[in-house]
């Protein structure tokens, strides 16, 4: 039975649902129709976020939405409002686009698997939310888009993110055209491991959860470090990284017990250091 941990008083004067569910930590944006970045969803994600990588017994994050929309990205009457400010807004700017940014990283610096689950309409930095996290599993009527370029605020930030996921004349595609594309067209792109119908959505997501917790979440750890270390770094370099991350793995305790477990055929026990 799933346990909500912050819910206060009416559900939709609170941007994000947090639930824990046998380790799993569920975050659901609940601030339809748009689910925007605002200051107050960022604060509250980055937040929860930082509690799932200091906390034992949370072992995977999975983010969703309310509504048709997963996350239409910044909230730009928010943002509009600031232009008004005697700055013109540059302050709120700076700190809209900065702490979306801390929060990116603190999904990439997670310890714990973090994944997107989609339903709707993922746009511009709710695109990148999604390109960000570690897996995405969506339904088969998720669609996907940069839009900046057509109102006039090319999606930079996103950028990052999605072209990290997908290849270069494929995230130029989303970013200069702004055009809306398809789960299937998503997945070719890279942006998601899955494509699944509606109905069977949260079979799969609760497959995958299942699995991620069955391994050893110290192990987890080291792989999912390495992993976004190593992508950015030379071949060479790489190689040499990883060989060292590889001699510190095989004498970490969970290593002795996986590998022995293999050898003489029995289930892995993966107890708490």
């Amino acid at each position: 039975m799933a346990e909500v941990v912050s819910l206060k008083g009416d559900d939709l004067a609170t941007p994000l649902i947090v639930e824990e569910d046998g380790g799993v930590l569920k975050l659901t944006l609940n601030s339809p129709p748009a689910n925007a970045l605002s200051i107050a969803m960022m604060e509250a994600l980055l937040a929860e976020l930082r509690r799932a990588g200091a906390e034992k017994s949370i072992r995977v994050v999975t983010i969703s939405a309310l509504g048709k929309v997963f996350s239409a990205g910044h909230d730009l009457k928010e943002m509009t409002a600031h232009r008004a400010d005697a700055d013109k807004g540059t302050a709120f700017f700076q700190k809209t686009f900065g702490l979306c940014a801390e929060l990116m990283l603190a999904i990439t610096h997670c310890p714990k698997p973090v994944m997107a689950v989609v339903d709707g309409l993922a746009t511009a930095a709710g695109c990148q939310l999604v390109a960000t996290c570690d897996l995405a599993i969506c339904t088969d009527t998720a669609t996907f888009c940069t839009p900046g370029v057509n109102i006039g605020l090319f999606c930079s930030t996103p950028m990052v993110a999605v072209s990290r996921a997908a290849n270069r004349k494929q995230a130029m595609e989303m970013l200069l055209t702004g055009e809306t594309i398809d789960a299937g067209t998503a997945k070719e792109f890279g942006l998601v491991n899955r494509i699944v119908p509606k109905q069977y959505l949260q079979q799969v997501v609760d497959k995958y959860t299942a699995t991620l917790m069955s391994k050893s979440p110290v192990i987890l750890k080291i792989g999912k470090e390495a992993f976004y270390r190593q992508v950015e770094m030379p071949l060479e370099e790489a190689y040499a990284y990883t060989a060292q991350v590889m001699t510190e793995n095989m004498l970490e305790r969970h290593a002795e017990e996986g590998v022995g477990a293999f050898l003489n055929k029995r289930m892995p026990e993966w107890k708490d250091d």
